[in-house]
């Protein structure tokens, strides 16, 4: 199932980033596809990418609506949210484990042999700051004088952006880098920063900083595509502790917000059954592993 999920991240991360045209057109893609909401973050500069990216919308949704009073164009982009809670409410963070280019990224990174170190769970709680406060608050409320506020989380945060836009556009359009400043350079040491920590943590950009994240955790408890916890199956052997990235202990908190659906519990470590992804009602089961060796406490 591992290798399964290894090759669907990156069919996701293919077909979000389909426009491989760009090193002779110099510009980004603008065709009709540009239009479909890309469930995971990737960011809308990519000159490969063919599709939006969720926060960065949402962001210019946010950042134009004084702007859009004032003229008197009542437009509140219904699409962009729309979108976003459709996907939440179906699929809510197994596009986290599945679908997002940046996390399969990161777990590349974690890949390369070195002394891991976990993360402070307390620090799970900080994307939701960077949720309200960069991609919300301060493009609602810090505002030029026709109104328009910044797209904060893309402009002066995102990794994501600084490695699929910012750093391929200067190798692009080498006119570009006469204008690149101290923003610029931020940029690159905090990207610099989350590579560093992927390696030596598993996906710290997700379980900490990643806004989407935070927004498709809000539907945990209710999406439609969830794992569960089957409790009168359940030993209490604690082996899905051991297997998960994010290191929640998955029979104690069944619905946390942090699980990215990766399924490893359950086809990983779990030998009696008690972890299942149900599918609107509907469970779906893994075969048991005869061969894996169970601790009880």
């Amino acid at each position: 199932m591992e290798l399964a999920r290894k090759w669907i991240q990156a069919l996701w991360f293919f077909l979000a980033n389909g426009f491989w045209g760009f090193p002779l057109s110099g510009t980004l893609y603008q065709g009709p596809l540009k239009v479909i909401c890309s469930p995971g973050l990737n960011c809308y500069s990519c000159p490969a990418a063919t599709t939006y990216c969720p926060i960065g919308s949402l962001q210019q949704l946010l950042l134009g609506i004084r702007f859009s009073l004032q003229s008197g164009q009542y437009f509140f982009g219904t699409f962009v949210i729309g979108s976003m809670g459709m996907l939440g409410a179906v699929f809510g963070r197994f596009i986290c484990g599945w679908a997002c280019p940046f996390g399969f990224f990161q777990e590349i990174l974690y890949k390369i042999p070195t002394r891991k170190k976990s993360i402070p769970q307390v620090f799970n709680w900080i994307k939701y700051l960077f949720l309200l406060l960069f991609v919300i608050i301060l493009p609602l409320v810090i505002v030029d004088d026709f109104g328009m506020g910044k797209p904060w989380f893309c402009k002066f945060v995102c990794p994501a952006g600084t490695a699929e836009a910012g750093i391929p556009m200067l190798l692009l359009r080498p006119e570009l880098r006469e204008t690149v400043g101290w923003l610029y350079v931020n940029k690159l040491v905090i990207l610099a920063g989350f590579v560093y920590w992927s390696i030596i943590s598993s996906r710290p950009f997700c379980r900490t900083t990643c806004p989407l994240g935070a927004f498709y955790a809000l539907f945990s408890k209710y999406q439609l595509i969830k794992m569960k916890l089957k409790k009168d199956a359940c030993t209490g052997c604690g082996a899905c502790h051991a297997v998960c990235p994010v290191e929640i202990r998955f029979n104690e908190t069944p619905d946390s917000c942090e699980c990215v659906n990766c399924m490893r519990c359950m086809t990983e470590a779990c030998n009696f059954g008690a972890i299942v992804v149900d599918i609107a009602g509907y469970e779906v089961h893994s075969p048991p592993f005869k061969n894996q060796k169970i601790t009880t406490k």
